[in-house]
């Protein structure tokens, strides 16, 4: 049975980045770079590995640093095909997808949404084609990666959701630590946002309306994936990065 792999994603790049500070001072947070390219890129070329076309790029900080970023890229001959959707006010997550969806930019099917700073290593099937694969939209609106804080490089906190036996996720409850935290990668189908509120919002409104629904689904990322939170992630994704492209370098003969 093939994939259905979405023509459309949008990438969230127009936060402030306040914990990044002072890297982000200057310097939207999805163009810090890493292992010598902006975290953006590294988003932008996991969906041009997966086939994904076009994408939507949201940018409110600095949008002409985002917008100058994408015709570089552009100008290099890769893809996939960018379109800037600048943001006058903050619109949250669930708010500038909603945007783009009401302005047609992201289509009638479903479609992925990746934070601008979502980082991880593939494991043996890459993560948005297991994504892909694992949506059902007939029984789902939107089906999250979540990531095992174990397998995260850098600090998580108290994790963002369990699973049940049966693989549906729940909230944390009072005081509990849970095993999972989404990475910042998802697909959602246009019906979860019926009815959603204007302005700006949380995708956390949509997916607790699902999860009561019944139709928040999730997958356990099968390797490691980043956490790039304040400046001090950034130097220890690196090392990370280097030390699983090169595992030997410190046994060379």
């Amino acid at each position: 049975m093939g994939v259905n792999m979405p023509r459309v994603a949008m990438v969230f790049a127009a936060g402030l980045g306040r914990r990044m500070r002072p890297l982000s001072e200057s310097v939207p947070k999805p163009l810090l770079r890493v292992a010598e390219q902006p975290i953006l890129d590294h988003v932008l070329d996991r969906l041009e590995a997966a086939g994904v076309p076009d994408v939507v790029v949201n940018a409110h900080w600095q949008p002409e640093a985002i917008r100058h970023a994408l015709a570089a890229r552009a100008a290099s001959g890769r893809r996939p095909c960018t379109t800037e959707q600048v943001e006058t006010a903050l619109l949250e997550t669930g708010g500038s997808a909603a945007a783009a969806l009401r302005a047609g930019l992201l289509g009638p099917e479903p479609f992925f949404l990746l934070n601008g700073d979502a980082m991880w290593l593939n494991g043996p099937v890459p993560a948005l084609r297991r994504l892909a694969a694992a949506f059902d939209p007939a029984r789902m609106d939107a089906m999250l990666l979540l990531g095992a804080t174990t397998r995260a490089v850098g600090e998580v906190g108290h994790g963002d959701f369990a699973i049940d036996a049966h693989g549906r996720p729940r909230r944390p409850r009072a005081g509990e630590i849970t095993p999972y935290v989404f990475t910042g990668v998802q697909i959602v189908s246009p019906t979860l946002f019926d009815g959603a509120p204007e302005g700006a919002f949380s995708m956390n409104t949509l997916w607790d309306r699902a999860m009561a629904a019944g139709r928040l689904g999730v997958i356990v990322h099968d390797s490691l994936w980043f956490h790039l939170s304040r400046p001090a992630d950034i130097t220890t994704a690196e090392q990370v990065l280097h030390s699983a492209l090169n595992p030997d370098r410190d046994n060379d003969i």
